[in-house]
């Protein structure tokens, strides 16, 4: 497999929603080019794609596989990228080192919410557009209505430019619109007739439609066309090219993937038509600047758009080379460590198997070995070039993870923390307050795989708990007491006598501690002492064992025994102290509070504002996005939110995102706090 030349390569992202055949796509390209043997994950046969044993036990694409596909003096880079929630951010880096985004829709379903989500991103990275309609053999199948629905959806600059031959089981390939051919596949040959004169009607209706929307393209060409005249086949095929890499039209194919109809026509049109990497422009920089994706810039530079860490071939990254060429050994500077990387290899990957190169061009996909390189880091002569990082979905779905073996616990944060460092859409920290180590992620489902993958490649089990809510503590009153310690052994004797007043703070001040006493009733030397004790006692609150916070503690008076006492004795005195003047200062338990920004349908507002109410939330604004949306806006208790990337994802049929940042800290309602004491006295009766 030779490297192929900057404007021969194709790089194609397959996306869309989950279970509608995108892996299935990819097998049927690379068993059409003869690349496969057989149909891969059909008939019996192991799929090439989806090898991970957690891909092939839940059924669906968990990492963006690549095959790269020689067809018609051209190499299509495939990135058959997830599109599960969970592991949709690899779809995501997958789309920005693509110039050709690829939507794959069932011809029944029509395009679904996350293919909607998906649509606005490849907008937002500028990318060219197809679709995919398939299953076009099945029962229920209406490519015409399929084609209206994605219209109503996202404009009318999308048009067919192949028409299923026959309906359900009767479909027999496809018509070419460009071509204005008949096309049937027969295992790997494809054989070429007349359109039918039952479809020539249509063929030709559609055949105009494609003219009217590709002859943007060119001035001079539209003119032609709109004085009444006929474009030849030769224009209509430069205006296809043209519009689709000027993003002015969206081509819609018809096929089946397991039937393998429609999908050679598929793979002559990605590689006559569709834009090579210089046609997609220029890679946006860091700084604000941009640089031209070309193979005449000597000055090599790549981007690492994915790592992964297998366990057959170790960490692998995957670049995509943005200008020049590159070779095994060459060493190139990693933008954001400022450090050497050395190329050992270059590999070719095609699902799991790797084929080793000589060299890339400009604008190739190529995995390489045992780099430092993370996600998102850019490699250059100079270091000095950064690619501006791509946006990741939200990883809002917060869990709290311990080792079944406390001895593990090691282990278990260096495994998932090397996980993180591949997939930036998780994160993985130790909250010192609450004890807990906490992994961020998009979804359940991607924790579960972690969890999974950390037993069967280190053998240490792990599980989820309950995530502990770092409430606090304060008091809403002026209250006194006298904190009197005093104990007599058979040697020196203790002895501490401490006056402290306690008063709200309602400035957001945590704690202030005033030293009243005159007359020299405590020594100087153990007024501190006295703070000291205060502190220690407000770490463990008074009523619920959650620190106190917003608190003015005044030490008035008090007095003292010139030989028992000390500043462990004044410690103690204040802690008695402290605890017996909150209890009277009407303490409470204050919860932590979010503002979220919840970005849904206008269908789901109701629902979802309805949530929040009865997540004892206020919603405070709802407006509308620049593409309709419904964005509402509401502060909520974080304890209500710990499950609300899984609840609004139900809640929305996974169409709803949102973000969250910390809103303060509000009083609980009272039969909350009563909870909260209950629990707190049953452990401390239990001994925890």
């Amino acid at each position: 497999m030779g490297a192929p030349k900057t404007g021969n390569v194709r790089n194609v992202v397959l996306v869309g929603q989950g279970g509608v055949g995108k892996t299935s796509l990819a097998e049927a390209m690379l068993h059409l080019s003869g690349k496969t043997a057989r149909l891969g994950g059909h008939g019996g046969t192991k799929p090439t794609l989806d090898y991970d044993a957690e891909e092939v036990k839940r059924e669906f694409s968990i990492s963006t596989s690549i095959a790269p596909i020689d067809w018609k003096n051209a190499r299509i880079n495939v990135l058959d990228a997830p599109c599960y929630p969970d592991f949709i951010g690899d779809a995501y880096a997958a789309m920005s080192v693509c110039e050709t985004a690829l939507f794959v829709v069932d011809a029944a379903e029509g395009p679904q919410p996350t293919t909607v989500k998906l649509w606005y991103a490849a907008e937002d990275l500028r990318l060219a557009r197809a679709v995919f309609v398939n299953r076009v053999d099945k029962e229920n199948a209406d490519f015409d209505m399929c084609l209206e629905m994605l219209r109503e959806r996202f404009g009318t600059r999308l048009g067919a430019v192949t028409l299923p031959w026959g309906t359900g089981e009767n479909f027999n390939g496809i018509i070419d619109l460009v071509r204005m051919k008949a096309r049937h596949c027969d295992g790997t040959k494809q054989t070429e007739s007349e359109i039918p004169e039952e479809l020539r009607d249509s063929a030709e209706a559609a055949h105009e439609t494609l003219c009217e929307l590709v002859a943007e393209a060119d001035d001079d060409l539209m003119e032609k066309y709109l004085e009444g005249e006929s474009l030849t086949q030769d224009e209509v095929e430069g205006l296809l090219a043209k519009a689709i890499a000027k993003r002015l039209f969206v081509p819609v194919f018809a096929g089946s993937c397991i039937k393998e109809q429609g999908v050679n026509s598929l793979m002559d049109d990605i590689a006559t038509y569709f834009p090579a990497p210089t046609d997609y422009g220029e890679m946006p920089l860091i700084d604000g600047d941009t640089l031209k994706i070309s193979s005449e810039d000597e000055r090599p530079v790549v981007f690492d758009f994915k790592t992964l860490n297998d366990p057959q071939q170790g960490r692998l990254s995957f670049l995509k080379v943005l200008t020049g060429t590159i070779e095994p050994g060459m060493e190139l500077v990693n933008a954001r460590t400022r450090k050497g990387e050395r190329l050992t290899h270059l590999y070719v990957m095609c699902g799991r198997e790797m084929t080793e190169v000589g060299h890339a061009y400009a604008g190739d996909i190529i995995v390489v070995p045992k780099l430092s390189a993370e996600t998102g880091d850019t490699l250059s002569v100079t270091g000095k070039v950064e690619a501006a990082a791509f946006a990741f979905p939200n990883s809002q779905y917060r869990i709290a993870i311990e080792a079944e073996n406390r001895s593990d616990e090691d282990k278990l944060f260096t495994f998932i923390e090397k996980a993180c460092e591949a997939d930036p859409t998780m994160s993985i920290d130790r909250d010192e307050e609450t004890a807990q180590t906490i992994i961020s992620a998009v979804g359940e489902a991607q924790v579960s795989v972690l969890l999974n993958r950390l037993e069967d490649r280190t053998k240490v089990a792990a599980h989820i708990v309950p995530l502990r809510i770092p409430y606090r503590e304060t008091i809403r009153r002026v209250a006194s007491a006298q904190g009197r310690h005093k104990k007599q052994t058979g040697g020196a004797g203790q002895f501490g006598d401490c006056y402290l007043r306690v008063e709200p703070l309602l400035d957001g001040t945590e704690y202030e501690f005033v030293d009243e006493v005159v007359g020299g009733r405590i020594p100087r030397a153990l007024i501190p002492a006295v703070d000291k004790g205060v502190q220690e006692t407000m770490k463990d609150g008074v009523i619920a064992g959650y620190p106190l916070t917003g608190i003015r503690v005044a030490c008035y008076d008090g007095s003292y025994h010139p030989v028992d006492s000390n500043e462990m004795a004044f410690r103690t005195a204040a802690r008695i102290g402290l605890k017996k003047a909150c209890e009277d200062a009407d303490p409470v338990v204050l919860e932590p509070m979010e503002n979220i920004k919840v970005t849904i349908p206008e269908s789901y507002a109701g629902a979802v504002m309805g949530d929040v109410s009865a997540s004892r939330g206020r919603v405070t604004g709802m407006d509308s996005s620049d593409r309709g949306e419904t964005v509402v806006t509401a502060t909520v208790p974080y304890a209500e939110l710990v499950d609300y990337a899984t609840r609004l994802r139900s809640l929305t049929r996974g169409t709803g995102d949102f973000t969250m940042e910390p809103a303060g800290y509000e009083q609980v309602p009272y039969d909350v706090q009563q909870k909260l004491v209950e629990i707190y006295e049953h452990n401390r009766a239990q001994g925890r």
